[in-house]
Parts: structure tokens; C-alpha cells; sequence
């Protein structure tokens, strides 16, 4: 009898799914099987949103419930647009996609390197600006790549900052932002709709420019950027929201890796000034997956601003 996948309602339905690895490796063993991988050993990997397992050293199986389709159809379409590089660094090449019991799936190539997560840490400050300059070079390559197919895909950009704004407090009430800055947050996002949506052409935004979604692996005595995965939240829009991620988790209020981020993005000087950083403020606030309280990597950041004007200056100094 052939094995099949359960339907799932939510998230977490998907969770206890995920972490009853009996219930669905038999089902991914039957999918590779079928796309010639034969017996080869299947490992599940804990990480991420979807089920995901290790086709041996060399492939991943990515296996997307009906409620997420979304992300396999942007994941999808930015495999085939970058086609497994992206200048120095490597992106997954897509081998298959299919469906399955109302699930959907990718077969891609594995990458190999070093979660930057576990190198991050670690590294001296001098370390710290190499890597943030270099994922500020990957995130201007990866925006020259022409967005192609993923311009007709949900949500779009307009589409998407309407009801970023429209639950904004609600979310951040929720999460615990401080009093004194959710009364200034209404103010904020006063007309930002109008000046937010820009006749830049959109680019390739992942969001998620952050360590557990970048490789990296020795070079000399440091280290570089060796791989970039994870394209489930993919859309099209303005640049500086990429930015977002590496500002918050890694230049942590630091001016010299701030500088450094914007320099390998191609960002002048004469660029870096009150009104980007008020953009990239808004954007943070309106970020998918924002929560300034825990993302924002500053110790006891809240007990430093009364203003969200002294909260820019904390995260984007002076001199960046």
C-alpha cells in the first residue's frame, strides 16, 4: 500500500507532523525513490517551516503543505531564476518538482558549508564587518538578478504593505513593544503607503538575510560567503527591506559593521542619511516577521530609547 501524507490545517498541525519523522519518511522515501534516488539514506532536518530531509550528501527534499503553497511556488520560481549561483555564492540548482497527496515538492542540490550561526558568534569584530561587507555584495547580486516570474506572484509589494500596515499596532501591541514607542507608531506610519511604494523596478527580496540562512566557509585565515538557501518567503519589491535582516540580527547598533553592510551594497556615504534610515525603520516595523523586542540584536535596547527618532540612531549610529 502506497504511503501518504495527512492534510494539516495549521502550523501547528504541521509541527507534530514534522517532528513524527515516522509518519512522513516513508512517504519522502517513496518520492526520491521515484526520481531515481533509489535506497538512498534519508535524513530529516529539524530546521525550517516544511518537512525536510537529506537525500544523502547531495540533494534536500523539500515537501510544502497545501496551507504553504505560496512558498513553494516562490521557492520554486527562485531556483530556476537563479539557477545555482548568484556571483561567488552558491544557491541551490532545482532538480525536480512535484505533488503529492495534495503536498507539494522540490528535489534540489545540497549545499555544503558551515551555518553561519555557528561561525557568527565567534568572530572578532574585524571578522565581523568581512562577512557583513560580503553579504552586502550578495544582496546587491542577488537584486540585479531580474525577478522575472516571481512579479506575478502573491503577495505584491502594494498588496502586501497595505496589510503590513493595517495589522501593525495590533502585532506589535502583541509582542511587546513599549508603551512610549506603540504611542508614536500610529504617527510613523502616517502616509507611509505613498511614500514606501518607489518607481524603482522591484528585486528579489528574501527577507532573510540573517545566519542561519547563509553558508559560509574558510578563506585564508577568515571567512567567506559560500551559500545562500531558503526562498520559501521570496517576493518582489524595494531593496533597502533586505537590509533589514543583517541591520537588526548582526550590525547590532555597531557603526563600523553598519558601514560595512552598506558599503558592500553599494550604498555611497552621501547616501546614508536621515531618510533612509527613517525608510529602513518604517520597513522594520512592517517586516514580515518583525518583532523589535527579540530580533533586534542590542542588549536591553527598550531601557536605551524613549523615541523611535533615538531607536534609529541606535541601530543605524552616526558615522555608518
Amino acid at each position: 500500500m502506497r504511503p501518504t501524507l495527512p492534510p494539516v490545517a495549521d502550523s501547528a498541525e504541521l509541527r507534530r507532523l514534522r517532528a513524527d519523522t515516522a509518519r512522513w519518511l516513508p512517504v519522502a522515501r517513496d518520492i526520491v525513490r521515484g526520481h531515481g534516488h533509489g535506497e538512498t539514506p534519508l535524513a530529516p532536518l529539524a530546521a525550517g517551516t516544511n518537512l525536510v530531509a537529506a537525500i544523502g550528501d547531495g540533494a534536500i527534499l523539500k515537501i510544502f503543505p497545501a496551507i504553504l503553497h505560496g512558498q513553494f511556488l516562490s521557492e520554486q520560481a527562485t531556483l530556476r531564476l537563479l539557477g545555482g549561483r548568484v556571483g561567488a555564492v552558491d544557491t541551490p540548482e532545482l532538480q525536480h518538482a512535484g505533488e503529492r497527496d495534495g503536498w507539494s515538492y522540490l528535489i534540489m542540490t545540497r549545499l555544503h558549508g558551515i551555518p553561519a550561526a555557528q561561525v557568527w558568534p565567534q568572530l572578532p569584530e574585524d571578522g565581523k564587518q568581512h562577512l557583513l561587507r560580503q553579504l552586502g555584495r550578495l544582496i546587491a547580486a542577488m537584486h540585479r538578478v531580474p525577478p522575472g516570474d516571481l512579479l506575478a506572484l502573491e503577495p505584491r509589494w502594494p498588496d502586501f504593505l497595505h496589510a503590513q500596515i493595517a495589522g501593525c499596532h495590533a502585532r506589535h501591541t502583541r509582542l511587546g513593544l513599549p508603551e512610549r514607542l506603540l504611542a508614536e507608531l500610529d504617527d510613523l506610519l502616517r502616509d507611509v503607503a505613498a511614500w514606501l511604494r518607489t518607481d524603482t523596478p522591484p528585486v528579489i527580496l528574501t527577507g532573510e538575510y540573517i545566519p542561519e540562512n547563509f553558508l559560509v566557509a574558510r578563506d585564508g585565515d577568515g571567512w567567506r560567503v559560500s551559500g545562500l538557501f531558503d526562498f520559501g518567503d521570496v517576493m518582489t519589491g524595494p531593496g533597502e527591506y533586505d537590509l533589514l535582516g543583517p541591520s537588526a540580527f548582526m550590525a547590532a547598533g555597531h557603526a563600523g559593521r553598519v558601514r560595512a553592510l552598506f558599503e558592500g551594497y553599494g550604498l555611497a556615504p552621501s547616501a546614508i542619511d536621515s531618510r533612509l534610515k527613517r525608510r529602513l525603520l518604517v520597513l522594520m516595523m512592517l517586516h514580515r516577521a518583525s518583532d523589535p523586542v527579540r530580533h533586534i540584536a542590542i542588549p536591553d535596547w527598550p531601557a536605551k530609547v524613549s523615541s523611535f527618532d533615538q531607536l534609529q540612531a541606535l541601530i543605524w549610529p552616526d558615522g555608518s
